[in-house]
């Protein structure tokens, strides 16, 4: 990390990752700065890769997006070549909204977003399944959303 952070840079990080819409003056307000000395922090996390980027969180629910299931797959073979592979399709699977390699006896563990049961019994059959190198795929269907928290747990440093 080229970047040190400091007790301010670590408050900048909390609120812009808690609301990514607040405006440059309230977040200065916030933090303890000026809103020109707030932009250029801002900036230098955006520069240092610390801020990765912006997005919006959506009702999947809402949208008609009913089904989070998981999906542990195990492959036959985890040489690097084949894991590349797999994880280029990963990447094409518009269902798959997060994806992580494992360590244990299962290799990969995708979080998959989908209407219905129906659409990801399909996603899993034709092409999950059906993908070079798969050996097994179990699938866990949630209940229901506990806690919805992205990020990190951002704890200011004392002293």
């Amino acid at each position: 990390m080229g970047h040190t952070l400091d007790t301010i840079d670590w408050k900048i990080l909390r609120e812009l990752q808690s609301d990514g819409r607040i405006t440059n003056v309230t977040l200065a307000t916030r933090v303890g700065l000026s809103a020109p000395a707030c932009l250029r922090r801002v900036r230098a996390l955006e520069e240092s890769g610390l801020i990765a980027g912006y997005t919006v969180l959506l009702d999947e629910v809402a949208l008609g997006f009913s089904l989070t299931a998981y999906a542990m797959v195990g492959l036959h073979n985890q040489a690097e070549s084949d894991l590349r592979a797999f994880e280029n399709l990963i990447l094409s699977w518009v269902y798959v909204r997060d994806a992580y390699m494992l360590s244990g006896e299962t290799d990969y563990m995708l979080r998959c977003v989908t209407r219905d049961l129906a659409e990801m019994q399909e996603f899993v059959l034709n092409e999950l399944t059906a993908a070079p190198n798969v050996a097994s795929v179990k699938t866990f269907l949630t209940i229901r959303r506990v806690k919805r928290e992205p990020g990190i747990a951002v704890k200011l440093p004392t002293g």
